[in-house]
């Protein structure tokens, strides 16, 4: 007997998630609580309370395509989609690899080394430098880029050191790579310990003595009693970016950049792709790929049917 598969379903989203309490599910006399009883594990609780979710349900879920991503990326009124990636060879204008992904920045930061790794698997191919916008510019995708593949990013940097209250920001003070120390303004060292925070960052300290006693303390941590600066262990991957920033072919790719946004407003504006048809990450990239397809086949027709050059014709009086 045949069933229908197209169509809204009569029931809620709530077939497609669940909750889970390993309190509820272990019986009162099972020889795990025994073993409970005797060891301390509090601190393997505190450990992993930070990944524990008491609610597992997502806000907003689609009824028609619960993968697709709720956003509000273009600032406007939210809606679900999903993220279609290019990697385009800006010179001539042309899509060399696609990618659907969900319509969040880690997704499309993941997206964008598929297609690097794929193109140079599939074709052989990879690029001398990249462009992109800031959303690719954190510390860790620049370390990749510059260290893993030997691509130049030229990306703008994910920045937040700048302080905005009038004190010392950290480009104030001046590294000491020899030593692997910041220098402040007034000489002092700020050292660190080594430990890494929140994945990859370094807490560079002064001392309370040098800073209890400094003039420029109102200038630095009025509110604080020693300066701390964060650095993160990416950072020689984040100079090599901000040096590129600074060079005229940085300029020129930030102006070449323009080809990859009129490729996307063809998919609206010409190939009127505003809505997919066909539901799920994988009907997302079918259609993706298709559009990317219409889209080297029109530019291949400019490039290729070219009218012929006009002869010149010699004029007498």
């Amino acid at each position: 007997m045949g069933r229908a598969m197209m169509g809204r379903s009569s029931r809620d989203q709530g077939q497609l998630f669940y909750s889970f309490n390993l309190e509820e599910v272990v019986p009162d006399d099972h020889p795990v609580r025994a073993i409970a009883d005797v060891l301390d594990l509090s601190w393997v609780r505190a450990e992993l309370a930070p990944h524990y979710s008491s609610e597992v349900t997502p806000k907003f879920v689609s009824p028609s395509d619960p993968a697709a991503r709720w956003t509000g990326a273009l600032r406007d009124a939210a809606f679900f989609a999903y993220a279609d990636n290019y990697l385009i060879d800006v010179k001539f204008g042309i899509i060399m690899d696609v990618e659907a992904s969900r319509a969040i920045r880690q997704a499309e930061v993941g997206a964008s080394k598929t297609m690097l790794v794929r193109t140079q698997e599939c074709f052989g191919i990879r690029p001398q430098w990249l462009v992109g916008d800031t959303a690719y510019g954190s510390a860790p995708n620049l370390d990749w880029l510059v260290n893993t593949q030997g691509i130049s990013p030229h990306v703008p940097v994910i920045d937040k050191s700048k302080r905005e209250d009038g004190t010392f920001s950290r480009e104030d003070f001046i590294y000491d790579k020899a030593r692997d120390c910041y220098v402040c303004p007034t000489g002092k060292t700020l050292t660190t310990t080594g430990h890494i925070r929140n994945g990859d960052l370094l807490a560079y300290l002064a001392t309370v003595h040098d800073c209890r006693d400094c003039p420029l303390k109102p200038n630095c941590c009025p509110k604080t009693p020693q300066r701390k600066i964060l650095r993160s262990i990416y950072e020689p991957a984040r100079d090599v970016a901000r040096a590129l920033a600074k060079t005229e072919a940085f300029a020129q790719s930030r102006r070449d950049r323009k080809k990859v946004e009129m490729l996307f407003a063809h998919l609206k504006r010409i190939l009127r792709l505003s809505r997919l048809r066909l539901r799920g990450p994988s009907g997302a990239q079918f259609e993706f790929t298709l559009a990317a397809i219409a889209q080297n086949l029109r530019r291949l027709a400019k490039l290729v049917a070219r009218p012929p050059p006009i002869a010149s014709v010699a004029c007498f009086a």
